[in-house]
């Protein structure tokens, strides 16, 4: 029986040992053929569109973090309507009336952050 076992898993353990051995070779090979001294090119500011500051206490817009706002209310609406839809048949009513209310509220922050002008970008 532990032969059977074993023989069950080996393409498991052989898959993992595979894996693990690509990864810290990768990382190896990374380390060992990358550039040493980066050029000031690649230590310049990217994707956030202004250079790096020392201070940690320099004001940022509010727009970006209404921005942040609404990618959360909008990705916790899309993280709860995935379960929900899968299992609206076994939930009833309850269920549905209850996603309902919780679509309402979420809509009602949009209406909000639409209403405050978090939608008008300059």
């Amino acid at each position: 029986m532990s032969s059977e076992f074993l023989k069950d898993y080996l393409p498991i353990m052989l898959f993992l040992f595979i894996a693990l051995g690509l990864s810290f070779g990768f990382i190896i090979l990374n380390y060992i053929f990358s550039p040493k001294k980066p050029d000031p090119e690649k230590l310049s500011a990217y994707e956030c569109g202004f250079e790096p500051f020392n201070d940690s206490r320099m004001e940022f817009d509010v727009r970006f973090y209404l921005v942040a706002i609404l990618f959360i209310i909008f990705d916790l609406e899309i993280a709860f309507l995935f379960p929900w839809a899968i299992s609206l048949g076994s939930i009833g009513l309850y269920g549905y009336i209850s996603m309902l209310i919780f679509l309402f509220i979420l809509t009602i922050g949009f209406i909000y952050e639409w209403k405050k002008g978090a939608l008008d970008w300059e």
